[in-house]
């Protein structure tokens, strides 16, 4: 599986952008999917993840409320609808897949070490 992110850019804060995360080779309707970000000197966030059993999403707390996951599987796609932007969120965000148990999705989602595909990230800036 190849993902490839689009859809980074600069924004004002309370700003929205959406993302992108279209993968080829292989279809997506397989692969539970994540969102991760990592901001200069900062460790690796998960912090959105949607399932491929039965469409889960997960947040974590510092954007439930503002961003929304979602897919299209029929264009092999997953989005990330970002809204309220905040100061806290500039970071380099990336997509992330692999096949996760429906057991262990809801336990193991956020953690990096899940996923066996990547790409290459997307840079989002937050500008005051």
């Amino acid at each position: 599986v190849q993902l490839v992110e689009s859809g980074g850019g600069l924004v004002q804060t309370g700003g929205s952008l959406k993302l992108s995360c279209v993968a080829s080779v292989l279809p997506l309707d397989y692969y539970t999917v994540g969102w991760f970000r990592q901001a200069p000197g900062k460790g690796r966030e998960g912090f959105s993840c949607i399932s491929a059993s039965n469409g889960s999403t997960y947040y974590a707390d510092s954007v439930k409320g503002r961003f929304t996951i979602s897919r299209d599987n029929a264009k092999n796609t997953v989005y990330l609808q970002m809204n309220s932007l905040k100061p806290d969120d500039p970071a380099v965000y990336y997509c992330a897949a692999d096949i996760i148990s429906p057991q262990a999705v809801g336990v193991w989602w956020s953690m990096g070490s899940e996923y066996d595909y990547w790409g290459q990230g997307t840079q989002v800036t937050v500008s005051s």
